[in-house]
Order: C-alpha cells, then sequence, then structure tokens
C-alpha cells in the first residue's frame, strides 16, 4: 500500500564536491609541473669512465647553444673570472654538453686557467648512464 506524499522519482542524489576537489588538486598540479619543465636546459654529457663526483663542487654547464650556467644560474661569459676567484676553494666541474662547441669549452677552460684554477674536473654520464 502506498502512502500519499511519498514518491520515489528513481534518482539518486550525489555529492560531486570531492570530485571538483580531486579535479582542482590535478589542476594544480599539471600547472605547476608545466612550469618548472619550462625554465630547464637540457645538457647531453659525454660517456666516459667514472669521473670527479659533483658532491660539494661548483658545476660549470656549457650547453649546447653556448650559454653557460654556474650551479643552474645562467651567467655571461665575463662572470666567470669573478665566481671562479670566489669559489678557489671549491672544486669546479664543467659540464660540457656533448653538441656543444669546442671552442665554447675551452674558452672556459681558458678563462679558469687565467684566474690560477689549474685543473677543473669534465663530468661525464658513465658507462651505467647508457
Amino acid at each position: 500500500m502506498k502512502r500519499r506524499g511519498q514518491r520515489r522519482t528513481g534518482r539518486a542524489d550525489i555529492d560531486i564536491t570531492p570530485l571538483i576537489d580531486v579535479l582542482f588538486m590535478l589542476i594544480i598540479f599539471f600547472v605547476l609541473t608545466a612550469s618548472f619543465v619550462q625554465g630547464r636546459i637540457v645538457v647531453d654529457l659525454p660517456t666516459g669512465s667514472e669521473g670527479p663526483t659533483a658532491n660539494g663542487a661548483v658545476t660549470l654547464t656549457v650547453a649546447k647553444g653556448g650559454q653557460i650556467l654556474w650551479n643552474g644560474l645562467e651567467i655571461n661569459r665575463e662572470d666567470i673570472a669573478s665566481l671562479a676567484r670566489a669559489a678557489k676553494e671549491n672544486e669546479i666541474l664543467i659540464a660540457g654538453d656533448r653538441d656543444a662547441a669546442y671552442g665554447d669549452i675551452a674558452s672556459v677552460l681558458e678563462i679558469l686557467r687565467a684566474e690560477g684554477i689549474a685543473s677543473a674536473g669534465l663530468l661525464t654520464q658513465g658507462e651505467a648512464g647508457r
């Protein structure tokens, strides 16, 4: 027997608030991830046997297009001398891209040599990295 006033419509009420929260978090994640990838410069290191380690050392990167980075920050060629003088007690490692011009890497080494840094290590990827 049916009672008056009770009606079943057959539709279930679903709360979509948690779904909207999850989608909002995913959108934030993808936007932040995309912003971190934009400023990255890819350097393809040559292979070789295990070389010096980068713990506590200054990394001087010479990228494919001739860009120079000091510990990840892009600098001009003129800034290398002053930065090398300030970091004389630290080991300096040069990460030259495999496709970078040899002259770019040689000029960076020449600037370091002029500042009294006789030995700068060259970073390689190692045989396990390939």
